[in-house]
């Protein structure tokens, strides 16, 4: 089969990290569509362990859900920014931890419908401390919780960040 083509694409917003377009595609089988992209710079995301036993969560107030939810530190990858140094920056933003050792757990597609956001995965190891430093828009608690305790939030649906799920299933099933 042939790649797929763009053909046309219309730009609905560019925003300060987001571009919203709508993309005329010739599909691999040659039907034409029109679809709607959200374009993003890409992400890494990173599973602190404190220790053997010891994960470091956040706690982050999410206002697309309305919510406080449990994820890992993650963000978005700065122009130019490898995803190792961004899962690196982001673990002394959020949780003021620096990493000895980081390991690469893969990477993930979020919402491939209509995204093409990519999320590097990683495990970050021998933390010593360092100055959390958040952003205005972030309102985040770092949790130390035990091992077993992540599997019985995950077990209970109080964690439900997708790409949290994800690392954790690959450090859980992976590593250990």
């Amino acid at each position: 089969m042939n790649p797929a083509r763009l053909l046309k694409q219309t730009l609905l917003h560019q925003g300060k990290d987001l571009r919203i377009t709508i993309d005329q595609v010739e599909l691999p089988n040659g039907t034409v569509v029109d679809l709607e992209m959200v374009h993003h710079p890409g992400a890494a995301a990173v599973v602190p362990f404190a220790s053997e036993e010891e994960i470091l969560l956040i706690r982050q107030y999410r206002w697309a859900t309305s919510q406080w939810i449990y994820e890992i530190p993650a963000g978005k990858l700065k122009p130019g920014e490898q995803p190792e140094s961004c899962a690196r920056r982001e673990l002394v933003e959020e949780v003021g931890q620096r990493a000895e050792r980081i390991d690469y757990l893969g990477s993930i597609w979020t919402v491939p419908g209509f995204s093409n956001e990519k999320i590097h995965l990683f495990a970050a190891y021998d933390l010593k401390e360092a100055s959390q430093s958040l952003e205005s828009d972030e309102l985040v608690q770092p949790v130390r919780l035990t091992i077993a305790e992540v599997k019985k939030l995950i077990l209970h649906g109080e964690l439900c960040d997708a790409k949290s799920l994800c690392a954790l299933y690959r450090v859980f099933f992976e590593i250990r």
